[in-house]
């Protein structure tokens, strides 16, 4: 501790069983289940605050959290050619919960194939059928569980923390919309979470009653009332400390200073995919010529620490609307006061919405197993999608993304001061099926909207417009108008390559009492939102680490 002393850290002498980094999604459900025993020691660092805020809680909410810096990293990618070298937003939760406390509330598990692929690429244990046992624990699902082909108990949830419902509050643009899709020849889907994803229907939401359901309410708020469980807010961490090659502790700042605290069996990394290879970098484990560049000691060489980025990048259709009154109208004035009283008095309305009403799950051409291509329908439109600024007039809008893209990006430390974000680089519409993928959902949307279910409420198309037409066309707008969907995941993946950071059970290849267990882990994106498969990840690590602590 020398060193550490001259640098002005201060070793606080205490000493847990495991230090927990970050109190996001991940990082909510490990400190709920190691401490379950009441004497198994855990230390859980946020550097944000507590969830104390309305717009948290109330599901609608998260409009006026998407560029809070309260409660919101705030990150934005490098600027690219391929998406018109814009600078895009890139929100991460910083708060307790996580992107749980910030995000729409969607719950998508995604399809079996994506853990079936985990573990056909040498990940044992990851398969479908291994990992659903912990999605049924995480949750409590409201619905019948029917869905098309199979469903109900034998893949849903009833008892656990996490509560999970369907959209209740309807809309008859919503209804004409699925009804289009159906005249399409798109079958209408009960519940897209039991095994098959195809067709259309009412999103489900992490939602009990009124409120949002997140990884902080449904895991970490009983937990906090445990004596073996400490909660430290704005407690930044800045590096893992590594002695005689063994992850022994965690240096953090809080209140202007310095502090090092000790784990005696692990440091467990949950601060998400972009935070958690920026720690892993400035504690010296990456790509050498990366940390050398940055001016920090290298400490492991592990290359694949911030590459296999992969997010979903999508683009926003929307439309006049005529002979309806949607959420932009909605949102303003007296009809605002009404829907107020409709929350406050029967918990119903919208102010329950999530970042969409309506989903679609399709494919982009024939001879695909699975859909590939995801929608999210809401009836409003917006004047700016990056701020969900609505027009004035009354609109809806339609979100495309390719759910499984082939386009790798990466996220690396800019500097060795941990103050300074990290250099985001998505590489999004790099390859060639990501780029058809997406211009074909486009045109696959245009052709359900033209459905004479929606006659009665179709106006003018506002985005991208008529005059958009040709597929260059197409995919010139998206390079210019897309966005993240906020889905990154994969910058330390699990697997055995030479660019994996993580083994099967999540352990930092070649750095003993280091695991990393969140988005960054996946090596893949699942077909679909991610933050159920990440709580996922996080229910399945709690059991490994709790069996290794028994044998180690």
């Amino acid at each position: 501790m020398d060193a550490m002393e001259k640098g002005g850290t201060v070793e606080t002498g205490e000493s847990w069983d495991y230090i927990i980094v970050g109190a996001g999604s991940a990082g909510c459900v490990l400190a709920d289940r190691l401490t379950e025993d009441g004497h198994t020691r855990v230390l859980l660092l946020e550097a944000g605050g507590r969830d104390w805020h309305p717009f948290i809680h109330i599901p609608a909410g998260f409009y006026k959290l998407l560029s809070d810096a309260r409660f919101n990293w705030r990150f934005s990618s490098e600027p690219e050619e391929a998406t018109a070298n814009r600078r895009i937003a890139i929100p991460r939760g910083r708060v307790l919960g996580g992107s749980s406390s910030i995000n729409g509330s969607l719950f998508v598990r995604g399809q079996p194939l994506d853990y079936d692929t985990w573990a056909q690429m040498g990940n044992r244990g990851w398969t479908y059928e291994e990992v659903l046992p912990a999605f049924r624990r995480m949750e409590t699902f409201a619905g019948a569980g029917e869905g098309v082909g199979t469903g109900g108990d034998a893949v849903r949830g009833r008892e656990g923390p996490l509560h999970v419902r369907e959209t209740i509050t309807r809309h008859p643009l919503t209804d004409a919309f699925i009804e289009a899709a159906g005249e399409a020849g798109y079958p209408r889907n009960a519940d897209y979470n039991s095994g098959t994803q195809d067709g259309f229907g009412y999103y489900q939401l992490t939602q009990k009653g009124r409120r949002r359901s997140s990884a902080a309410t449904a895991y970490l708020r009983s937990a906090m009332k445990r004596d073996n469980l400490s909660v430290r807010t704005h407690a930044a961490a800045e590096r893992i400390v590594v002695e005689d090659g063994r992850a022994v502790g965690v240096v953090y700042r809080r209140g202007g200073m310095r502090r090092f605290v000790r784990a005696s069996r692990e440091v467990i990394l949950s601060a998400g995919a972009v935070k958690t290879p920026q720690l892993l970098e400035l504690s010296g484990v990456g790509n050498p010529d990366i940390l050398k560049a940055a001016g920090i000691p290298v400490l492991r060489a592990l290359p694949g620490v911030g590459e296999n980025y992969r997010d979903h990048y999508g683009t926003r259709q929307s439309w006049r609307i005529r002979n309806a009154v949607t959420l932009n109208e909605m949102a303003r004035g007296w009809r605002f006061l009404y829907e107020l009283a409709r929350y406050a008095g029967s918990g119903t309305g919208m102010l329950t919405y999530g970042a969409g009403l309506v989903f679609g799950f399709i494919r982009s051409r024939e001879g695909l197993s699975t859909p590939d291509i995801q929608y999210h329908l809401a009836h409003a439109s917006y004047a700016d999608a990056s701020t969900r600024e609505l027009h004035r007039h009354s609109g809806m809008t339609l979100a495309t993304y390719q759910m499984r893209p082939e386009s790798r990006g990466s996220i690396h430390v800019a500097s060795a001061d941990p103050a300074i974000a990290p250099l985001i680089r998505p590489n999004f519409l790099a390859e060639s099926e990501d780029r058809r993928v997406l211009v074909e959902g486009i045109k696959i949307a245009r052709a359900i909207v033209a459905r004479p279910a929606l006659d009665a409420y179709r106006g003018e198309e506002i985005a991208p417009g008529p005059d958009v037409a040709t597929d260059d066309e197409i995919l010139a707008f998206a390079r210019e108008n897309g966005q993240t969907l906020y889905h990154m995941v994969g910058t330390a993946k699990m697997g055995s390559d030479p660019l994996a950071v993580v083994d099967e059970r999540l352990r930092v290849h070649g750095i003993p009492g280091l695991r990393i267990v969140d988005a960054s882990v996946m090596p893949t994106l699942v077909s679909g939102n991610t933050n159920a498969a990440t709580l996922m990840i996080a229910e399945r690590a709690s059991d490994m680490i709790r069996e290794d602590g028994k044998t180690g």
